[in-house]
């Protein structure tokens, strides 16, 4: 079997779609079609089937999409080998991460990167909501996330998934309000305040939902944003109380002060996720352990 025509078998896997494929490969549709076509008499099994006006992998598809994947892998192996022996790493590598996280490890990955020559990282900041977030790494080699935990769905995928710390979810209360007296604060005693949280399937969502499952009464949502310095402003000025991240939020004389969270689970997990192919390159191994030193330094930094 033609390896390039396992590998448009893998990113329909992927991506779902002849069209996202085409797109994504720079082909037109029919391209991919016929190349499917040719690989499916190849395999002499139907590898997909019609699905309303789209088209699915059957079960042969998706053995054959896996195998396409450890073909990849093991040809970013052989590659890998051949690079570390010829040179160091050198190239391109893309990068998203979500704006808190760059806040936290952007300057720092920079800086290390810089002494990396031969190698460019290019990089961009997104929020996503869980349920999409691995459908990023089609297009990454590296995405960094937060996440209560390392998702079921993530290691479906065969991602490889670098935990890199853990972040405590404080509560922000404006300066001024009782509740800022208590050292800590619990479900219930939030149970009357009006919140202003962030769109739902983000991860600081899923704080208020077990706030409310907690206190088994719906929690009073004003707004819902997502950028974190607009939340602080939008606290600061008496609106609402929200969920923030601890080493970002700006809590000193800025009108809001921070209070930890007791008696329901309030941290996120960030992590690097990627597709294994991709993490066997060397160098988005010099870019991962880069993240994975300053995600290190910068936590013992906020943490001592």
């Amino acid at each position: 079997m033609e390896i390039r025509r396992l590998e448009l078998l893998r990113e329909l896997a992927d991506r779902g779609s002849i069209t996202a494929v085409a797109k994504a490969t720079m082909r037109t549709p029919s391209a991919v079609s016929q190349q499917l076509k040719i690989l499916e008499r190849e395999a002499g099994i139907p590898l997909t089937e019609r699905v309303g006006r789209g088209i699915a992998l059957t079960s042969a598809g998706r053995a054959l999409a896996q195998t396409a994947a450890d073909v990849a892998t093991a040809i970013e192996k052989a590659e890998a080998l051949w690079n570390d022996f010829r040179e160091s790493p050198r190239g391109e590598v893309t990068m998203t991460i979500f704006p808190t996280g760059g806040e936290m490890l952007l300057p720092g990955l920079f800086h290390a990167v810089n002494h990396l020559p031969g190698l460019i990282l290019s990089c961009n900041d997104q929020d996503s909501i869980l349920e999409n977030v691995a459908n990023l790494t089609a297009d990454y080699d590296v995405v960094v996330s937060d996440s209560p935990h390392v998702l079921p769905s993530w290691t479906e995928r065969g991602l490889a998934v670098v935990p890199l710390m853990r972040e405590s979810l404080d509560v922000a209360l404006p300066e001024d309000h009782p509740l800022g007296r208590k050292p800590a604060l619990t479900p219930a005693d939030l149970i009357d305040e009006t919140w202003i949280g962030v769109p739902s399937g983000l991860p600081f969502d899923r704080i208020l939902r077990r706030i409310e499952a907690a206190n088994g009464a719906p929690a009073k949502i004003a707004q819902r944003l997502t950028d974190n310095s607009i939340v602080e402003a939008v606290v600061a000025a008496g609106h609402g109380i929200a969920i923030l991240p601890r080493f970002t939020t700006r809590d000193r004389e800025n009108g809001l002060v921070t209070r930890p969270l007791k008696g329901v689970p309030s941290s996120r997990l960030i992590s690097a996720l990627l597709r294994p192919d991709r993490a066997e390159r060397p160098s988005v191994r010099a870019v991962v352990k880069a993240l994975v030193d300053e995600a290190k330094r910068f936590e013992l930094e906020r943490t001592a």
